[in-house]
């Protein structure tokens, strides 16, 4: 008897939480396809995975590149949505709040554009997954543009798991995670921020990519998880 093969797309496969998906889902059952919009990046990531996955370069923030990747890529099973952004950060006084607006462009639409994008194609026994961030169940000074970018993306998951029945749609919220994202830092001061917090976290460290990449796994391969919101966060929320 011939096993399935499934094959999952990850936008923002490129580094990070995306890039550490691929490596945990790649296997003998699941096919994998990362995408991003930096070639040279993307290179990398495939060489990371040793030439195992298939990838596509293009700009999620760009619908008609995003109709064209989704137009010939034919059908599929899973979609991740790892497109992130940074914006929306700092005290509220002063918070420009053009800021929130730059960051739904920059991740709110782009992972809702993909999802549309990729509804003719992809399969109602599937799943998609998002990428929030805990930020939006936090108490916390100084985040209310970024929580409010990432909690648009809480709100909608059940919403939509319900639309769009029985394709399973879930949203996987990370905490304090060490990858890229936090690159605009100088060193120094992203070390501080992690000792900071690692001491804030019930389980005593900051994640690591590897940590969400679970996370997204089990929504992926769970066929009766949907409009959940999985929190990843080492407890954080409590603590914060």
């Amino acid at each position: 008897m011939t096993k399935t093969i499934e094959h999952a797309v990850i936008v923002g496969g490129s580094s990070g939480i995306g890039l550490a998906t691929a490596r945990k889902l790649l296997g003998p059952g699941m096919k994998v396809t990362i995408t991003g919009r930096d070639e040279e990046k993307l290179k990398n990531a495939w060489k990371n995975l040793g030439g195992a996955a298939d990838k596509a370069a293009f700009d999620a923030g760009k619908p008609d590149e995003v109709s064209r990747f989704f137009e010939r890529l034919g059908p599929f099973d899973h979609l991740v949505l790892a497109a992130s952004g940074g914006k929306g950060l700092g005290p509220f006084p002063t918070l420009d709040l053009a800021d929130i607006g730059s960051g739904v462009d920059e991740k709110v639409k782009p992972q809702l554009s993909c999802l549309q994008a990729a509804l003719p194609t992809l399969s109602r026994s599937g799943s998609v997954t998002f990428i929030s961030a805990v930020s939006a169940q936090l108490a916390v000074p100084g985040i209310a543009g970024i929580a409010a970018i990432n909690g648009m993306l809480l709100t909608v998951v059940p919403i939509l798991a319900m639309e769009l029945k029985p394709l399973r749609i879930n949203v996987v919220a990370p905490g304090v995670i060490d990858t890229p994202w936090w690159d605009f830092l100088a060193e120094e001061q992203k070390q501080a921020i992690f000792t900071d917090y690692a001491g804030k976290t019930p389980v005593g460290r900051i994640g690591r990519a590897e940590d969400v990449a679970d996370a997204i796994a089990f929504l992926v391969c769970n066929g009766f998880m949907t409009g959940q919101v999985l929190t990843c966060d080492g407890g954080l929320r409590f603590a914060a």
